[in-house]
C-alpha cells in the first residue's frame, strides 16, 4: 500500500509540474529561447508544440519558413511584456534582416510549457501603402525605424500601489477603438498630448491651424475609418502598465483603400493612455484577416486598389 501511495504522489507531482503555469520568468526564458532559436535558423531549438502555429502579417507560416530564415539578429530596440494570466509574452520592437531592420510586434501563447502560437505584425520597407486615397502613404506604408528607436517607449515597472485592475487596462484601451469606430475623440480615455507613433513614423503633435497640436484624440485622422473590429487584447502587464491590442480598421463601403491590420501597444498612465507604438500592415484585399480565431477572416472582402 505504501509503494502504491509513493507511485501515485509521484505521479501526481510529474502532472502538476506538466501542467504548472507558465509565471513572468518562466515567460521571460520561453520568449527568449524562441527568439534565440529564429535567429539561429533552427525551429528545433525552440519548445514548440506538437500542433504549434505561426503566421507573419495574418499568413500561415511552418515552422522553419519565414521569420526562421530571414531573421539575422534582435534589433537595437527591444521591449518584453508578459502576462502570467494568459500564458502570453509580447515583444515589440525591430528584427534584423538582410533587406534591413523591421518594426514588429510578436504574440507567444505558452500551453504546458509549450509555444502553441506566434502571430506577427510585420513592416518592412517598401510595405504597400493606402492605395490612392492614402496621402502620404499612398505609395509605401510608413516605416522609420530610426525615429522609432530615438523614441522608444519606456521601460517601466508601475508601483504595485498604483497599477489598474486588468479589467480597467483593457476598458481604457478599447476606449481608443470606440472611438476611432464613432469617430469621437472624446470617446477616449487619455492624457492631453497623447503620442502615436506608427511604423516608427511620428503621427501626432501636428500643429492645428486654429492652435495647438493633434494627439492621440485628434478626430482627423479617423476619417478614413468606417469600424474597428476584430478587437483582441491578449496580453495586459500590469506591472508595465502595458496592453497589446490587436485589431483591424475597416474603411466606408465602396472606399478603394487597403484594411490595416495592426498591433498596438498602449501605455498606460494614472488612468489615462499617455502613448501608442504600433506595428501595422495594410493587406491585400482578398487577405484573410486577422487569421486567428474567433476572428479567422470573415470580413467583407474589398475591392482592390487601383
Amino acid at each position: 500500500m505504501i509503494r502504491t501511495l509513493l507511485i501515485a504522489a509521484l505521479a501526481l507531482g510529474s502532472a502538476s509540474a506538466y501542467g504548472a503555469p507558465c509565471d513572468r520568468a518562466c515567460l521571460k526564458a520561453t520568449l527568449d529561447q524562441y527568439l534565440a532559436a529564429l535567429v539561429k535558423h533552427d525551429a528545433t531549438a525552440a519548445p514548440l508544440s506538437a500542433g504549434f502555429r505561426q503566421t507573419e502579417n495574418a499568413l500561415v507560416r511552418v515552422a522553419g519558413t519565414g521569420l526562421w530564415q530571414s531573421a539575422t539578429a534582435l534589433g537595437g530596440l527591444q521591449r518584453r511584456y508578459f502576462d502570467a494570466v494568459t500564458e502570453q509574452a509580447g515583444y515589440f520592437g525591430t528584427l534584423d534582416e538582410a533587406a534591413g531592420p523591421a518594426i514588429i510586434t510578436l504574440r507567444l501563447k505558452v500551453e504546458d510549457r509549450k509555444i502553441s502560437e506566434a502571430e506577427w505584425v510585420i513592416n518592412r520597407k517598401g510595405d504597400p501603402g493606402l492605395g490612392p486615397l492614402g496621402g502620404g502613404q499612398a505609395d509605401a506604408a510608413f516605416y522609420d525605424p530610426a525615429y522609432l528607436l530615438a523614441h522608444a517607449p519606456a521601460e517601466r515597472v508601475v508601483p504595485k500601489a498604483e497599477r489598474l485592475s486588468r479589467a480597467d487596462l483593457v476598458a481604457i484601451t478599447n476606449s481608443y477603438f470606440d472611438g476611432l469606430s464613432a469617430r469621437e475623440g472624446d470617446i477616449i480615455m487619455a492624457h492631453p498630448g497623447c503620442v502615436r507613433i506608427e511604423n516608427g513614423a511620428l503621427t501626432t503633435q501636428r500643429a492645428i491651424p486654429a492652435g495647438g497640436f493633434t494627439d492621440c484624440t485628434a478626430e482627423g485622422s479617423m476619417r478614413n475609418i468606417f469600424a474597428v473590429t476584430a478587437r483582441r487584447y491578449p496580453l495586459v502587464d500590469e506591472e508595465a502598465g502595458a496592453v497589446l491590442g490587436l485589431a483591424l480598421f475597416q474603411r466606408f463601403p465602396g472606399v478603394v483603400m487597403r484594411r490595416n491590420l495592426l498591433a498596438e501597444w498602449f501605455y498606460i498612465d494614472a488612468g489615462k493612455i499617455r502613448s501608442i507604438y504600433a506595428a501595422m500592415y495594410y493587406p491585400d484585399a482578398e487577405a484573410m484577416v486577422p487569421n486567428w480565431p474567433p476572428f479567422d477572416g470573415n470580413w467583407p472582402v474589398q475591392p482592390a486598389a487601383k
